[in-house]
């Protein structure tokens, strides 16, 4: 008997994986856009924020790539995860070198001389809160963003290692 209903056609599985890659791209623009933009609001200018911005994405990236591989496009492609491994080599220098720059600034500035870069027109508790926040999430995404960094190479490693000896997992 003929359904006069057809039958969906069923998603190819690397289309639902772009589909999740681009899906998370835009929640981690999201997530950075709002880890950031405090300080946007409070600072009228703001040296580190490329690298702040790097952090966070790197952080978010990395550590979905690391725990959620498998739902990934790149959990069978193994060129890709072979180029992000030696792409990971001197990203973990470059984070370091920001982080380092960033705390020898605020070393030698000091949280009272930060006060220069804040926006005049915010008050003197909204400066002091958004400088210790600027601080602490610099410290905490720069260092994250830095073990996610050492730590991603040897996941693809390991995925590398079961698709090429094609043991089911990934």
């Amino acid at each position: 008997m003929y359904n006069a209903i057809a039958p969906k056609a069923e998603a190819s599985p690397n289309r639902l994986k772009i589909q999740v890659e681009l899906l998370s791209w835009l929640i981690t623009a999201i997530i950075t856009y709002l880890v950031v933009a405090p300080i946007l609001s409070t600072f009228s200018q703001f040296d580190y924020l490329y690298s702040n911005i790097a952090f966070v994405v790197i952080f978010l990236t990395y550590t979905r790539y690391i725990f959620l591989l498998p739902h990934t496009f790149f959990s069978h492609w193994q060129a890709g995860k072979f180029l992000l491994i030696f792409v990971s080599i001197p990203l973990v220098f470059y984070l370091v070198n920001a982080l380092m720059a960033f705390e020898e600034f605020s070393n030698d500035e000091g949280l009272v001389l930060f006060q220069k870069y804040l926006n005049p027109n915010t008050s003197y508790e909204a400066q002091q809160s958004s400088l210790t926040y600027m601080r602490r999430e610099m410290m905490f995404f720069g260092s994250s963003s830095i073990i996610v960094a050492v730590l991603l190479p040897f996941r693809f490693l390991l995925s590398f290692w079961r698709v090429y000896n094609q043991t089911g997992k990934v």
